[in-house]
């Protein structure tokens, strides 16, 4: 007797919604080149976090990391940079520490099977236009891969829900601040550069001169940045979530 299917799957809907919630990011600015990677996610938390927040993230260090050079200070602009670098780091370093449990709980409880999802994967063609952007990438992917670790030793028991949500809630908190704290860096940035765009101008204005500067007045110092500090979001609720990093400087 054939198999028979008792259940309507999903046929790539879930993935479709979930589009069309999400603005799409303005890359016609941007004018460098990108390694073009494949990328699959497979949880809810994956996919949604990766639409919300890696081309936020992407707009704003090539911000940071191109635009911003052209008006200030090089050596400001790389302390920047290495804020941002570790900060993924230590992300990174915590959802691999987090999977690595889950591993190890699999074999203590002789675990041979990961759950898996009814529901199409969102895999598509990444444009990634630095090395910092790829290990954000790669930061997510990790996201996506410890989602159904999670839910399987849920679902055999070896922790509880409420275990499961603060974990899943905690992780996903520190993978979008990442992208929040990188825009506040960014937006600061900016402010650097109108400062420095008005003070010219002022100068200009003094000396009874028009027309642009014949030299670039000397870059501000950079001040302390907060780089742990991001935007004020909605409870962790994957489908009420508001897109609180979706905003592009």
């Amino acid at each position: 007797m054939a198999d028979i299917d008792l259940l309507k799957r999903d046929q790539g809907g879930v993935n479709a919604r979930i589009l069309a919630r999400e603005s799409k990011a303005d890359f016609r600015r941007v004018e460098a080149a990108s390694v073009k990677l494949k990328a699959s996610f497979a949880s809810a938390e994956g996919k949604r976090m990766f639409i919300r927040y890696f081309n936020t993230f992407q707009l704003n260090h090539h911000f940071i990391s191109v635009i911003s050079r052209t008006r200030l200070n090089h050596d400001d602009v790389a302390k920047v940079e290495q804020m941002i670098r570790e900060q993924v780091e230590k992300v990174t370093g915590e959802l691999n520490k987090a999977i690595d449990g889950a591993e190890a709980l699999f074999i203590s409880h002789g675990i041979t099977s990961v759950a898996t999802y009814d529901t199409v994967p969102l895999a598509l063609e990444v444009g990634v236009l630095s090395s910092s952007s790829r290990r954000y990438l790669d930061l997510l992917t990790k996201l996506d891969q410890l989602m159904p670790l999670l839910q399987t030793l849920e679902i055999h028991e070896v922790i509880t829900p409420q275990a499961v949500d603060i974990e899943r809630a905690s992780l996903k908190r520190k993978a979008r601040a990442v992208a929040n704290s990188t825009r506040n860096l960014a937006t600061r940035l900016r402010r650097e550069m109108n400062t420095l765009d008005a003070r010219s101008a002022a100068e200009q204005a003094s000396s009874g001169k028009d027309g642009p500067a014949e030299t670039m007045p000397p870059a501000l110092p950079v001040p302390e940045l907060d780089a742990s500090a991001e935007v004020p979001a909605a409870d962790d609720v994957d489908e009420t979530e508001p897109a609180d990093g979706a905003g592009v400087i």
